[in-house]
């Protein structure tokens, strides 16, 4: 598989908080990424089996955050995807969002850059969203795709975003910038790029003594819906 542009994560500990930096590029997912990403949740459940009350901080460099979806992995014209395997795909995707819905620490997303579609979605995972207010936006953009969305991403999005701005989302492929995100509700704070990731770090830090098994049964309970389905991994036709 190639790996251009693909989610390469790192993990560095900060005092009581765990950064898991995505890397550079625009970090589409596919199913190396989704192995990547899988793998390192398997290193901070670790810690918390272990006893670690910490937080962890979901960030990466350059233009992206995240550009969702690996769509020349799954329709270019190189296209390494055997069309049966996509579904499969896809629900380990949204599989790997409902383990980041449901830690039982506290998760920030510092976003450094574009997420989009799916990435958009991997945003709404964390509990707290913070974006850098000089570069970048947040969009759903299924309809110009031209794409369904599955059951667990309409549930995600339906967990986390006012009605107003899921209709606006959904419908219209709205791209928010930090300002426009906060005010509808998409992220809690905007920062300039140079002081955004120590801002989460900090706010992580500061919210890591609620880390504990209770918080995962309230976020087990607060998103019983969405975990449901985006676990039941169930991906529509894609025509």
């Amino acid at each position: 598989m190639r790996t251009v542009g693909q989610v390469e994560p790192k993990l560095e500990r900060i005092g009581d908080v765990v950064l898991l930096d995505m890397g550079a590029g625009e970090k589409r997912f596919n199913p190396a990424s989704i192995a990547a990403m899988n793998a390192a949740l398997d290193e901070v459940e670790s810690m918390i089996a272990a006893g670690d009350q910490i937080a962890m901080v979901t960030t990466g460099s350059d233009k992206f955050f995240t550009n969702g979806i690996d769509l020349d992995w799954m329709f270019g014209p190189d296209a390494q995807a055997a069309p049966e395997t996509i579904p499969d795909f896809i629900a380990s995707m949204m599989g790997m969002w409902a383990r980041v819905l449901a830690l039982p620490i506290p998760t920030v997303a510092a976003v450094n850059g574009h997420a989009f579609a799916g990435g958009a979605m991997f945003v709404l995972a964390h509990d707290h969203v913070l974006m850098r207010s000089d570069r970048g936006f947040w969009c759903v953009n299924e309809v110009l795709l031209k794409l369904p969305l599955a059951p667990g991403m309409q549930a995600i999005l339906e967990a986390k975003l006012p009605k107003q701005t899921l209709r606006k989302a959904i419908l219209t492929a709205h791209r928010f910038d930090a300002a426009s995100a906060v005010a509808a509700g998409i992220a809690d704070e905007a920062h300039d790029g140079a002081v955004l990731r120590d801002r989460a770090v900090e706010l992580a830090q500061a919210l890591a003594p609620t880390a504990h098994p209770i918080l995962g049964r309230l976020k087990e309970d607060l998103y019983v819906d969405a975990l449901a389905t985006l676990r039941a991994g169930d991906v529509p036709a894609l025509t």
